[in-house]
């Protein structure tokens, strides 16, 4: 009798006890689409995939941003252990342009009232005069198809998929769900969990469709780190072009005001920054990026002493370079937490010795190397020494420990013991002078 009675109350307590061993990890990402994007994307979808997690929700608010970046976060959703879950989120924010896609090509789509998904018509970018320029029909029909199959693989709407890019169409929550777009229209996580429990992926995961068990999962956070934050403000358009134009500005005043060096100082930096900004790179090329400029300014520094500047300089942007390098989050897919905090203080320390290094020691051995050599008449010349056979005129001297024939200048007798000071060379003889002498 007790045996079945164990049984029957371990069967009871089964579910919840693995409810709460059930974790959903919620990221963020907000700003243009670049592969710094597709690095987070990378990054959290490792972190959950390490932890095993249910499921990860991604919360994104893009305008859109770059196609093969776009492409490229699509693959590592696909390859995904755990299923990925794009939620447009908080309200006000929208899933354009390359979000559209992201979207579609993701297991699962929710989205908080008040957002917007779709307008995913491809540009080539803008003229000078800001207006927009139009992709030719050749790529507009490579992206037309790409997106029907993203729908049409995923069983969501592709007629509609097809209208994001030819009528640039855009839907509200309650329009995407009519229409068979999106999954889940949820104020919050907590209201998602609870509307997506028990639904299924409509891309398969690991080879299969998964049945999200998402009720009563515990939710971990994970927070965007210092790069994170810093590569949202300058990959914005507007904020890389500026930076470009400010920078190349600065370097045009640098040379017309030579001898200055703080006007081409900063406008290398912002030029830097605005390139990384265009989002060409990953974290860890930009990171290497600003680890060779900071090296730069600190030949810089020792070849062209600045006072200070150049140094100062390279000490920003190295450390830059190494927070893009090493990161500095919660999660870090190069490194973890508790290893970076003690990074932390190797980095700064290493940061502080390399400009004191260059600032001082390597200036010092490039000003020694450009010293003239002095050999013979000049070498010899301003050096004393004492008399070790009497000079009338002729004898000799010890001059650094050697024995020199010397012959006194004016022809006066100068006597053992006396101190002579060398004035000239002729041949193998020097020339001196009593020291205290003319």
């Amino acid at each position: 009798m007790r045996k079945p009675l164990l049984l029957l109350v371990i069967f009871l307590l089964l579910p919840s006890v693995l409810a709460q061993e059930r974790t959903v990890y919620v990221a963020q990402v907000r700003g243009e689409i670049t592969f710094y994007t597709y690095d987070q994307f990378d990054r959290y979808i490792s972190e959950a995939e390490r932890a095993g997690a249910e499921a990860i929700i991604i919360q994104l608010d893009t305008p859109g941003g770059r196609g093969d970046a776009m492409q490229a976060i699509i693959q590592r959703i696909q390859k995904a252990k755990v299923p990925v879950i794009i939620y447009i989120y908080p309200p006000g924010a929208t899933a354009a342009s390359a979000g559209t896609y992201i979207a579609l090509g993701s297991h699962f789509i929710a989205m908080a009232p008040g957002t917007s998904i779709g307008a995913c018509r491809p540009i080539l970018g803008y003229a000078q005069n800001g207006s927009i320029i139009e992709a030719p029909p050749k790529i507009v029909n490579h992206y037309v198809a790409y997106i029907k199959s993203l729908a049409e693989e995923s069983g969501r709407n592709a007629t509609i998929a097809e209208r994001f890019i030819t009528e640039d169409l855009s839907l509200t929550p309650e329009d995407a769900l009519k229409y068979g777009v999106i999954e889940v229209v949820a104020r919050d996580v907590n209201e998602l969990l609870e509307k997506a429990d028990g639904m299924t992926t409509k891309l398969p995961v690991n080879g299969r469709y998964v049945t999200l068990h998402l009720r009563g999962a515990r939710v971990v956070y994970l927070e965007p780190s210092f790069k994170d934050k810093l590569i949202t403000y300058i990959t914005d358009p507007t904020i890389a072009y500026l930076l470009l134009t400010l920078g190349i500005w600065a370097l045009i005043l640098g040379f017309l005001t030579p001898g200055w060096h703080v006007p081409e100082t900063v406008g290398a930096i912002m030029i830097v920054l605005a390139i990384i900004g265009l989002g060409y790179f990953g974290y860890r090329s930009a990171g290497l990026l600003l680890i060779i400029v900071a090296m730069l300014f600190f030949v810089a520094e020792a070849l062209t002493p600045t006072f200070g500047l150049f140094t100062v300089a390279g000490l920003i942007t190295f450390l830059l370079g190494s927070i893009m390098l090493f990161g500095g989050g919660e999660v870090e897919y190069l490194i973890g937490p508790d290893v970076f905090r003690e990074l932390r203080l190797v980095i700064i320390t290493i940061s502080v010795l390399l400009a004191l290094f260059f600032a001082f020691g390597m200036a010092a051995v490039i000003r020694a190397h450009r010293r003239k050599a002095k050999t013979g008449k000049e070498e010899m010349t301003g050096l004393t020494g004492i008399v070790i056979e009497p000079l009338n005129p002729e004898g000799m001297v010890k001059v650094r420990g050697e024995l020199w024939r010397a012959r006194s200048r004016d022809g006066k007798k100068i006597d053992v013991g006396e101190k002579v000071k060398v004035v000239d060379m002729e041949g193998l003889t020097l020339i001196v002078v009593k020291e205290g002498g003319d």
